[in-house]
């Protein structure tokens, strides 16, 4: 995408996999340059592991007032929006019995208290939510939780809503953020644990100046987010169902418009599909920027039509690509269809099925307790593999319940993620495969972790599907698929239709008995 937007008369472009940009830096400077980093927007790990990738032939200097700021003339002015109290029947458990929960990791890490930097984790451990930040439920604030349970809570005053105190429960303090400094002071000597792999430099020198000590130790309610309980599973599986009414009347308002032969164009599609989920119950927005790209566009896997002089037109055989999603107050949805636009290629046809291949073993991946996501990747791009075709982003990232879409500690991916996955955990399952300036393909569902059985006293663990939405078997090459695969694809279709065609009516439920069909 950088090749369409970016000057190359006045910019080098460089991949970062491939180039590293320390590489760069001592190659194009003299030994002693020095290289300024804004200490809020770099974290810890990254400060420590780039001073010694520089080495001591250059140095690595904090700046305390980033120059893109200083020279700032329109920026856009802070939300107002006070926060949103998620009641517990969303949140399955109440802020007062988190906060005691973790309270007692931190007793057991040493510690006295933890500086929690982290936007979602303060939002899941107050069961609160806020709209600061575009597509991601979260306010901007800053919290230390002590050790007993207590918690305070650095944030613009004027966001505290009414009934604030009684919904997040006793010893919660509200502070200004201007106030954060004195209060450190007040834990001189005291142990506070912080995530140096989370959090940025600046709160690192925060702490030191206080004079308390610092221990490296993992975001305490990274865990416990990650693994859903039993009401936000619910709340998940539920969203979902809502949600794909909304992609389903989408899809076949898409179908017909191709059927009369009006070729909508990528801006078009996005706003129809995004007012469709508005009118959704319990929708509190996006949860991302829809993703809407017509034939070679869709071979850039994070496109956005909004980055182009004009949004591009649909393209007669080849295929449409939509990503999307939505916040609920019971849940987060992230879906990927791929459709056919009048009668894609034989080779399309070969690489979709491929993708599908993946998805569905994936899909299907039982494992013991202890896997991570670096171990099951190899699931989902077997087939593109063997054919020796790949793709370049990550296989799956874990979602937040009304939360942040991505959300970590667990993915799936080449990359070394080395956290088991453990029931409760939502996760995408969304292999894909993509050909420069030729088309795009991606087949994403969410998923879930779950407990199948005890094997010798060893948990063994599975995945079941949240999304219901069919996939488009226009795209199919039969011949690829095994009777297993094919047996997948009819079981999930019956699924999708037993689930979701109460929720339509009309056109939309004649398509979906279409889509459905058992091939």
């Amino acid at each position: 995408q950088v090749k369409n937007q970016v000057d190359s008369n006045i910019f080098n472009i460089l991949n970062i996999p491939k180039d590293s940009w320390i590489e760069w830096f001592k190659s194009n400077h003299s030994e002693n340059s020095k290289i300024g980093y804004d200490i809020k927007m770099h974290r810890v790990n990254w400060r420590n592991l780039t001073t010694k990738q520089l080495g001591s032939k250059y140095e690595l200097i904090a700046v305390h007032n980033n120059p893109i700021d200083l020279f700032w003339k329109d920026r856009p002015k802070a939300n107002k929006d006070k926060a949103i109290l998620l009641n517990e029947k969303y949140t399955g458990k109440s802020s007062e019995l988190k906060r005691i929960e973790l309270g007692q990791i931190i007793q057991s890490n040493n510690c006295d208290l933890a500086f929690i930097t982290k936007l979602d984790s303060i939002a899941w451990l107050l069961n609160i939510r806020g709209n600061d930040i575009p597509c991601n439920p979260v306010l901007l604030c800053r919290g230390l939780l002590h050790s007993n349970g207590s918690f305070d809570l650095y944030i613009d005053k004027n966001k505290i809503p009414n009934g604030f105190n009684q919904h997040v429960g006793p010893n919660v303090n509200i502070y200004d953020p201007s106030d954060i400094s004195n209060q450190l002071k007040l834990h001189t000597g005291k142990n506070i644990q912080l995530d140096e792999n989370q959090s940025n430099v600046w709160s690192q020198i925060l702490i030191k100046k206080s004079g308390a000590n610092i221990i490296n130790q993992v975001d305490p309610c990274t865990l416990p987010k990650a693994c859903k309980n039993k009401t936000e599973i619910n709340g998940m599986k539920n969203c979902h169902i809502r949600d794909a009414k909304a992609v389903c009347n989408f899809l076949a308002w898409l179908d017909n418009k191709i059927a009369s032969k009006k070729l909508p164009d990528e801006g078009t599609l996005s706003d129809k599909l995004d007012s469709y989920r508005s009118e959704l119950e319990l929708f509190k927005g996006i949860s991302f920027g829809t993703i809407s790209a017509a034939g070679k566009n869709a071979a850039m896997c994070h496109y956005s039509h909004k980055n182009q002089d004009k949004p591009s037109f649909l393209e007669m055989d080849s295929v449409y690509l939509v990503d999307s999603g939505g916040q609920y107050l019971d849940g987060t949805t992230d879906i990927t269809r791929t459709v056919a636009i009048g009668k894609p290629n034989n080779f399309i046809k070969k690489t979709f099925t491929l993708v599908l291949k993946g998805h569905i073993a994936l899909s299907l991946a039982q494992f013991p307790e202890g896997i991570a996501g670096m171990h099951v990747d190899t699931f989902a791009r077997q087939y593109l593999w063997s054919e020796g075709l790949d793709f370049n982003h990550g296989t799956g990232h874990g979602v937040g319940s009304y939360l942040n879409v991505h959300e970590g500690p667990h993915s799936i991916g080449k990359g070394v993620n080395n956290v088991p996955f453990m029931e409760g955990m939502v996760v995408s399952n969304e292999p894909g495969y993509y050909k420069e300036n030729k088309f795009g393909i991606r087949c994403e569902n969410l998923i879930f972790v779950k407990k199948i059985k005890k094997i010798d006293g060893i948990n063994l663990l599975g995945f079941e599907n949240l999304t219901y939405v069919p996939f488009d078997i226009r795209l199919l090459d039969m011949k690829l698929l095994t009777d297993i695969e094919k047996k997948w694809i009819n079981k999930y279709h019956d699924e999708v239709f037993k689930k979701i065609s109460p929720l339509l009516e009309g056109s939309t439920l004649k398509w979906l008995e279409k889509s459905v069909q058992p091939i």
